[in-house]
């Protein structure tokens, strides 16, 4: 790959794609990508002119990029940053990749703070890249987010995205592990904490590619969002909403304990669109 004397937009395609095989199952569209951020076009214009030459500059700037892919680091912190809920997000690898089935919680709190256009009041638990809280924060004008996270550098990433999108006045930021030392009540709770098993998560490709502090649930996956669940009796507003992501496996066992903390309430679990158990939703009542 060092020696790599692509020139034109097809020749990236072709050798950086085949060389990007090991590393992902879209080589050429992460290659498509990458051109358009260095080469400041859209995607479509990328495909559509082939035999564009780039200059060795640029090009450079390119390799650099595609040797960081090879060696295999995630394209979203190549780039350093990555769209969720049709907004674009700063990303350090200080901070969980943005996924699309998080999209879900993001959604249901959405329809229930329309349907409840009095709670204003809200916090987003180990909130990494801000990505919930902001999104949140954009579809509801009203909103008064909170975001904490047990770690500084996630804090900061979270920090700089609300700033981003003009937030910094409707949000706020508060280190934290959970709701350790959070004070007051709060009308809609939502988290996707880690909820992978840690020997799970050593077996998995997106181990030391991403942060294991934002990944590793414990031996049984499931130790913060439990700690969430006993904490948030104390934080959740009476007819209050909380939101939590869970791993497809967990939601038997998280909905019980759900209920147990929260008799009389509505627990319910939401599926993807895979048909996969996504979320737990505890409306209180």
């Amino acid at each position: 790959m060092a020696d790599l004397p692509a020139t034109s937009i097809r020749e990236i395609l072709n050798q950086a794609g085949q060389s990007l095989r090991q590393h992902s199952e879209t080589p050429i569209l992460d290659v498509q990508v990458l051109l358009a951020q260095y080469l400041a076009q859209p995607g479509a214009w990328v495909m559509a002119y082939p035999e564009f030459l780039v200059d060795s500059q640029r090009y450079e700037q390119i390799h650099q990029a595609l040797m960081r892919l090879e060696r295999g680091e995630p394209l979203p912190y190549v780039l350093g940053h990555w769209e969720f809920f049709n907004l674009d997000f700063y990303l350090t690898p200080d901070v969980l990749i943005p996924r699309p089935e998080t999209e879900l919680l993001v959604e249901q709190a959405i329809g229930w703070l329309k349907d409840h256009p009095q709670a204003r009041r809200a916090i987003d638990v180990g909130t990494g890249s801000g990505c919930i809280g902001i999104a949140l924060a954009m579809n509801v004008p009203y909103l008064y987010m909170l975001l904490t996270d047990i770690s500084p550098l996630a804090q900061k990433v979270a920090a700089q995205n609300a700033e981003r999108h003009g937030l910094s006045a409707r949000l706020g930021f508060q280190q934290a592990d959970t709701l350790d030392g959070i004070e007051g009540v709060f009308d809609l709770i939502t988290a996707n904490l880690p909820y992978i098993p840690s020997q799970e998560l050593r077996q998995l490709p997106v181990f030391e590619k991403e942060p294991s502090l934002a990944l590793d649930g414990g031996e049984r996956g499931i130790e913060l969002i439990d700690r969430l669940l006993n904490q948030s009796r104390s934080h959740l507003a009476p007819g209050g909403l909380l939101l939590l992501e869970i791993e497809a496996s967990q939601g038997a066992e998280v909905c019980s304990h759900a209920q147990m903390l929260y008799p009389g309430s509505a627990v319910e679990v939401l599926k993807d669109l895979s048909g996969r158990d996504r979320c737990i939703k505890i409306q209180r009542v």
